[in-house]
């Protein structure tokens, strides 16, 4: 990309004064902790007893018991695999249609009102014709977060190709950049805050998706575990099983917070301190 153009797109990162990390970390931490006190206090007190929830204590023995025998870690690799894999396949094809439809009119027409149409039907209602068409092997479970996951990526990829200031596509016409060019040069940088904010819907889709996949005839995974827990009334495993889908729901957002932070730089919130 030229520097004129480059200059158009990508604005000098302000300049901000912030919070201390440690003081955000403390306020960020400030309702986890509180949750977890409640949650200690409630099952420690009888109020809550093992067979409706097991404590906190107990859900971190639990885990080392997991963890030490293997059964987690194959768990994790297996659920992990399923929804990075459907993220993948989901967000891709997301981001090449949002594209399509966002910078031409015919893209539009062509493509816009079937993933309308198709955005309009609930994936868990797919689960069991997926499991007609692809079987119960893992074709329907990465298909099934695939679906998921496209749509929120096309929304808002489509609309931040759309929103691309026109005067900065004009002056790289101007500059002599082809079509494929502007699209790969001015316009998908210039929508990558929509695509961020596409992707890391998508990534909390993929994870709500993982876990209707893995009621699908599962064998492994979370979902695995889970099933058994519910089978022997294991409250402590079931507990486990749903922390970790939200741990694996929080990393990924994190990560993708990083990612964007570092690719757009000048994009910082501006907050009342």
């Amino acid at each position: 990309m030229s520097a004129a153009v480059q200059g158009l797109v990508a604005p000098n990162p302000p300049r901000a004064a912030g919070r201390a990390p440690a003081l955000t970390f403390a306020l960020r931490a400030v309702g986890p902790v509180l949750l977890l006190a409640a949650w200690y206090a409630a099952t420690a007190s009888g109020a809550l007893t093992k067979d409706v929830l097991a404590g906190p204590q107990d859900v971190v023995k639990t885990f080392a018991e997991l963890w030490a025998d293997g059964q987690l870690p194959e768990a994790l690799r297996v659920s992990v695999t399923r929804a990075g894999l459907g993220l993948v396949l989901g967000a891709s094809t997301g981001l090449l249609l949002g594209v399509v439809s966002g910078f031409t009119r015919l893209g539009e027409e062509l493509v816009d009102s079937s993933m309308q149409a198709l955005r309009a039907i609930p994936f868990l209602a797919l689960t069991s014709l997926f499991v007609v068409w692809f079987g119960i092997e893992e074709a329907s479970k990465i298909l099934l977060i695939g679906v998921a996951c496209t749509f929120p990526m096309y929304v808002n990829v489509s609309s931040g190709v759309r929103n691309v200031d026109r005067k900065v596509v004009e002056a790289a016409r101007s500059f002599g950049l082809g079509r494929l060019a502007i699209a790969r040069e001015v316009v998908l940088p210039g929508a990558l805050p929509s695509v961020f904010a596409g992707l890391r819907l998508a990534t909390t889709l993929s994870v709500i998706a993982l876990i209707a996949a893995e009621e699908i005839n599962v064998t492994a995974g979370l979902g695995y575990l889970m099933a058994r827990a519910t089978d022997y009334l294991r409250t402590d495993i079931l507990a486990l099983c749903v922390l970790l889908y939200a741990v694996i729901g929080l990393l990924a957002d994190l990560a993708l917070r990083l990612v964007e932070r570092m690719t757009m730089p000048w994009r910082r919130a501006v907050t009342l301190r």
